[in-house]
């Protein structure tokens, strides 16, 4: 199919281990007859991602997300299924693969540690091959809409984490590939930084049609950035669908934060539970599916005085945690 620009079928991966016996004779016959045990990484995992899609790929440390991935980008040979990417078998044809896509890790970068960054721009332009004219308006564009300018003649050791970052997302799209994957791309960024990340993340995915597979343990990053999700644990996956339909699925109870005059010691409102308080102000908690905050609010109001309220939405982390521990 022209518009799918990755097919995952069955795919699976096993890891052998060699298991270690206690002690030195453990050790020797461990040498001399070692046995193995498998661990499964990946345990038949499907999925289809189309072009221009911008899919959030979750689960928690070791469920198979970075497996799937370096088998995706080319690194690794499955045990056994079928992967197409970008009309490709990446792992059988690396280097072209390699050609296609942009790669971006945050706790690593594709710049070079000594050099100026705009010196590692023109390296990567000639590794790749870029033509003078895509190289010269790619680099405006981004420096325009990532702030680069300020840096780009500044060695790469001494970029702030949120500047090397920058710097490594314009890396990773220089040569236009058509799949970029993102890995963690907002980690231990203030605030403000995340949001310019998160900006440049839809423009070029809006604006470019580039597909993007977002890999990350910030929920506030797939819930700004993704209209879907594929969720793994153990090696499957246990949810692939739009992220508001898990919000509303799994994140039916809202939270009403009232701020009461008078602090009255009892508080106490049908349809709601009283969850925390500070003096005046009052959290509860409350069933959308039940009862309307609307409706709540008018309870609160008849039994007392209101000085002023906020209503707040469940966090996404909150419903991951949730579908772990109770399923989908």
């Amino acid at each position: 199919m022209e518009d799918v620009m990755i097919t995952v079928e069955n795919l699976r991966k096993e890891f052998k281990i060699l298991r270690r016996r206690p002690g030195f004779l453990g050790t020797l016959r461990s040498l001399l007859s070692p046995e193995y045990e498998v661990r499964t990484a990946v345990d038949g995992i499907s999925f289809t991602i189309r072009r221009g899609e911008l899919v959030g790929y979750i689960g928690p440390n070791g469920a198979g997300k970075s497996t799937t991935i370096k088998i995706l980008t080319g690194i690794m040979v499955p045990t056994s299924g079928r992967v197409v990417v970008d009309g490709l078998v990446p792992y059988e044809r690396r280097v072209e693969n390699a050609r296609r896509i942009g790669v971006v890790f945050g706790q690593r970068t594709q710049l070079w540690w000594d050099l100026p960054t705009i010196d590692s721009f023109e390296l990567l332009r000639h590794i790749y091959r870029i033509p003078a004219g895509v190289y010269k308006q790619n680099l405006e564009l981004f420096t325009d809409l990532l702030g680069l300018g300020e840096f780009l003649n500044t060695p790469v050791r001494q970029l702030s984490l949120g500047q090397r970052m920058r710097a490594d997302l314009a890396a990773a799209l220089l040569h236009n590939p058509r799949l970029v994957y993102l890995d963690e791309p907002t980690i231990g960024l203030d605030v403000v930084a995340k949001e310019r990340i998160r900006r440049f993340i839809k423009e070029i995915n809006r604006e470019r049609g580039v597909t993007i597979i977002l890999t990350t343990h910030d929920m506030q990053d797939i819930e700004k950035l993704c209209e879907r999700m594929i969720l793994i644990d153990h090696g499957r996956v246990v949810y692939d669908g739009p992220v508001e339909e898990v919000k509303r699925r799994f994140g039916q109870h809202r939270i009403l934060v009232v701020d009461l005059e008078g602090a009255p010691e009892e508080v106490s409102v049908e349809g709601a539970e009283v969850i925390r308080r500070e003096n005046g102000r009052v959290w509860l908690r409350f069933n959308r599916d039940e009862i309307s905050a609307a409706q709540l609010i008018h309870r609160v109001g008849q039994r007392y005085n209101i000085v002023d309220l906020t209503l707040e939405e469940p966090e996404i982390e909150g419903i991951i945690a949730r579908i772990y521990e109770e399923g989908v």
